[in-house]
């Protein structure tokens, strides 16, 4: 139950978290993208931002692998870090290649703050789950 836990918070704060940071970077003109992407994506043709939030629950499930026996600021630190860093560079490094795009200086710092974004939602999901204290007095 804690690993549903887990993909659930990873889907639930790439829809809060990181399109949420995602909408306010682009309503201050930021990113010219608009957050929650509805486009069909392949193979399956599910929108572009619940692929996105699948993955997102993916990597939930490798965060709180990582954290979840972390107390204090171990706990948020690390899952913020985390957050920023494994994501994007799967995203800049293996995805955006194989989707012929070239990632700029824009894309990296946008990519680190929002899956850092992402990370701390997670985080938060979790600690709302109840799920970091049942961890920790697990340890």
């Amino acid at each position: 139950m804690e690993w549903l836990k887990a993909f659930v918070s990873g889907f639930v704060s790439t829809l809060i978290f990181h399109q949420g940071l995602f909408a306010v970077l682009h309503l201050a003109g930021m990113i010219p993208v608009a957050p929650y992407n509805f486009t069909p994506v392949p193979p399956f043709g599910v929108p572009a931002v619940v692929s996105l939030s699948f993955f997102g629950g993916l990597w939930g499930i490798l965060l709180w692998a990582l954290v979840r026996r972390r107390i204090g600021w171990s706990h948020w630190g690390l899952s913020i870090l985390f957050g920023a860093i494994a994501p994007t560079l799967v995203a800049m490094l293996v995805v955006f290649p194989l989707k012929g795009a070239e990632p700029t200086a824009q894309m990296w710092i946008g990519g680190l703050l929002l899956n850092g974004m992402w990370g701390l939602g997670v985080a938060i999901c979790m600690a709302l789950a109840g799920a970091q204290r049942s961890s920790v007095t697990k340890a």
